[in-house]
């Protein structure tokens, strides 16, 4: 038991070192807390003032956006229309001759085929034979719509004159366009040289002729003896009746001379109509034959390219008020990658119907999608509006028939110009088209603008105030669905 002590009493030894161990305890306790409350303080500034680099970063950048934007560029900008195609040569011409193997020889038959298709046919060249009769070709524009014989007077006349001089035969003193003496003589050596006699214009075995030939030998005799006569006469009163017998007889003569010119004239060979083709220009090619030695002829026996390679292809009705004559065409072999500038030369104001598709133009001339799907066919079998595209040089001889992607420049601007995504441009309650610009602290201005050439989906602008947008300057395009505005949309 302790001992007690008086309040008065001096503390003995014990009771002052007990004291002491107290108050050393007190004082560590506070310090312990003090020391905590320290640490704490430390870790608070430490934790606002030291950063980790991923943090530093973080807080650098702006909040999220609300708004999608995009720059306005300045550049040339061309509206495009792409489509499928295929090459095909300049002009096609179908051989479908009509001939006749003679009285009782029956039909025309097909007796000789010494081409074949993908060959390179020469002017003058036979392609066929029918019945034993040759079909040949020759260099012209006018299609043949009648036979062509002596005494015929034409542009088609003057077309074959032209085509057998071309192969040395001219037309001697003839008149161009008129089948004389010349022209038959060039007729006949043209003939000789492919080895066939031409046909005679009149199919008499030369009797008309002989026959002229015949009268004009009568009425010399007759005017000769009339002349003789009045010679002779010494009796005055028959004078006057030998005169009137000479005059007639002369005029006789006359008469049998221009029947006999005429016979002439009307005599020698002939062009038949079923006998020759005239194509625009050479090298032709034989696209197809359908003839076989010792078949019926029956409609097209044959079919010929001729003339320099075009790419054609069809155009949708929604495309067709896009591309005129005159714009620019890129046309593409996708195999090789060549690619080879052209322009636009003629655009049909009438669709092309599925049938007449398939008998000779390209069916897979456009308007569909990338992988090759035409649209708008429908009931009426519309395969599209031919369009031809001429190229600037020689399309490889290699690529005829052969598919091609065709890239047409519609519309461009006049240089550059400021453009912007489509998506920029909206129209306002009030009318007016503007596009919606937005600054580095996100204020937002709206901007009237006049668009113009669309293309890659961009369009072009124009401020209607000068200097209210510029190269370089942002705009809105549409709603960031991550932003605070998307955000709100969504949770709306």
């Amino acid at each position: 038991m302790a001992e007690e002590t008086s309040p008065g009493a001096t503390p003995t030894r014990e009771a002052v070192s007990e004291g002491s161990r107290l108050s050393r305890g007190r004082f560590w306790v506070v310090g312990l807390v003090v020391g905590a409350v320290v640490l704490t303080g430390g870790g608070i500034v430490a934790g606002t003032f030291i950063k980790s680099p991923s943090q530093v970063a973080a807080d650098a950048e702006p909040p999220p956006p609300d708004v999608l934007i995009a720059r306005v560029e300045k550049r040339v900008l061309a509206e495009t229309v792409v489509l499928r195609g295929t090459v095909a040569a300049g002009q096609t011409v179908q051989v479908a001759p009509v001939a006749s193997g003679g009285e009782g020889s029956g039909a025309p038959v097909v007796t000789k085929v010494p081409v074949k298709s993908g060959d390179t046919v020469r002017q003058g060249q036979v392609l066929l034979e029918i019945s034993g009769r040759p079909v040949f070709v020759l260099k012209g524009g006018l299609p043949v719509y009648r036979d062509l014989k002596p005494g015929a007077t034409g542009d088609d006349v003057k077309q074959l004159q032209e085509g057998l001089a071309a192969l040395g035969h001219g037309r001697g003193g003839d008149a161009k366009g008129t089948f004389g003496e010349g022209t038959k003589n060039a007729v006949e050596d043209f003939y000789a040289a492919v080895g066939y006699d031409p046909k005679p214009a009149v199919d008499d075995d030369g009797a008309a002729v002989d026959g002229a030939k015949a009268a004009v030998t009568g009425a010399e005799r007759a005017a000769e003896d009339a002349r003789d006569a009045l010679r002779a006469n010494t009796d005055q009163a028959q004078d006057k009746t030998l005169r009137k017998a000479r005059d007639r007889a002369d005029a006789d003569l006359r008469t049998a001379r221009t029947a006999l010119a005429k016979a002439r004239a009307a005599a020698g060979p002939m062009l038949p109509a079923g006998e020759v083709v005239f194509v625009q220009g050479f090298p032709a090619r034989v696209a197809s034959v359908a003839a076989r030695p010792g078949a019926q002829v029956d409609g097209t026996v044959m079919t010929l390219s001729s003339g320099k390679l075009v790419a054609q292809g069809h155009l949708q009705d929604h495309q067709k008020g896009m591309v005129r004559a005159g714009q620019k065409v890129k046309i593409l072999e996708e195999n090789s990658g060549r690619e080879i500038a052209a322009k636009v030369v003629s655009v049909a104001d009438s669709p092309t119907r599925q049938q007449d598709a398939q008998d000779g133009a390209p069916q897979d001339g456009g308007g569909g999608d990338d992988d090759g799907n035409a649209g708008g066919g429908g009931a009426s079998g519309a395969v599209g509006y031919l369009f031809t595209a001429q190229p600037t040089g020689e399309l490889p001889s290699e690529l005829a028939g052969q598919e091609v992607r065709l890239t047409i420049e519609a519309a461009s601007t006049d240089g550059k110009a400021l453009v912007v995504p489509i998506t920029a441009v909206s129209a306002g309650s009030d009318g007016k088209t503007v596009v919606t610009t937005v600054d580095g602290t996100g204020r937002q201005e709206r901007i009237e603008v006049r668009t113009g050439t669309t293309g890659d989906g961009f369009v072009e602008v124009t401020p209607l105030t000068d200097g209210a947008l510029k190269e370089g300057d942002k705009v809105v395009t549409g709603i960031n669905p991550g932003g605070a505005a998307g955000a709100s949309k969504g949770s709306s």
